[in-house]
């Protein structure tokens, strides 16, 4: 089977999150390199391991984390689907087993609030995972003044945790928002179709969905 380790080495992959991370920066989107899809893929693999999914199921969900936004090389509209066919090509020359090359790519074109749904709990993983990365490191402008509302509902977040609860009952998406920078409702508003995602993912996989912002639950 194909490795995670494998994929996080392979160049041409890395050359491909680069430059699709590259035009984000162009069109002025938060950071979406390394830094993000290693989050993505780890946090992903935290969930299914916690709630005792397979060893095999955890490599997929983390291989789908790091591959899951290439598609922004292609174009930012309808990345997941182009992310999802180049998916496709890079591990099926890699050797991967079809069944699992359908099992990631069906979870990178169903990644994104637009057009997603979390038909399998490797997607809902990778749904969870992917939209609770709101960091303050992932804003790339310096001035705060030039500061769009996604930049200051980055910037805002000082800490963001999620974790499933001892019971494996909830899946909590915890957030520490400086309102000097963004308020809630900031949030709400570019970000209430991903909670609500969110919710249908963590039903997949048998949980709760809980946003709790500076100690507010609020989902």
């Amino acid at each position: 089977m194909i490795s995670y380790e494998e994929i996080k080495r392979d160049p041409a992959v890395n050359a491909y999150i680069k430059k699709a991370d590259e035009s984000l920066k162009a069109l002025g989107y938060t950071e979406h390199c390394f830094a993000h899809v290693t989050k993505v893929a780890e946090t992903a693999g935290y969930i299914l391991e916690t709630l005792n999914y397979t060893g095999k199921d955890i490599e997929l969900v983390k291989i789908a984390g790091y591959l899951h936004d290439i598609g922004n090389l292609v174009n930012r509209i309808e990345h997941s689907q182009s992310g999802a066919i180049m998916a496709f090509r890079i591990l099926s020359n890699m050797g991967m087993e079809p069944e699992d090359v359908a099992t990631v790519v069906t979870a990178i074109g169903n990644h994104d609030e637009g057009t997603g749904v979390p038909v399998d709990a490797i997607s809902a993983a990778l749904i969870l995972a992917d939209k609770s990365d709101v960091r303050r490191s992932r804003v790339r402008n310096t001035d705060a003044l030039a500061f769009d509302i996604h930049d200051r509902v980055n910037y805002s977040v000082k800490e963001s945790n999620l974790r499933i609860n001892e019971a494996k009952t909830l899946i909590k998406l915890k957030l520490n928002i400086d309102t000097r920078y963004g308020s809630v409702m900031d949030y709400f508003e570019i970000f209430l179709e991903r909670m609500i995602l969110c919710r249908k993912a963590a039903e997949k996989l048998n949980l709760q969905f809980k946003l709790i912002i500076n100690e507010q639950q609020l989902i």
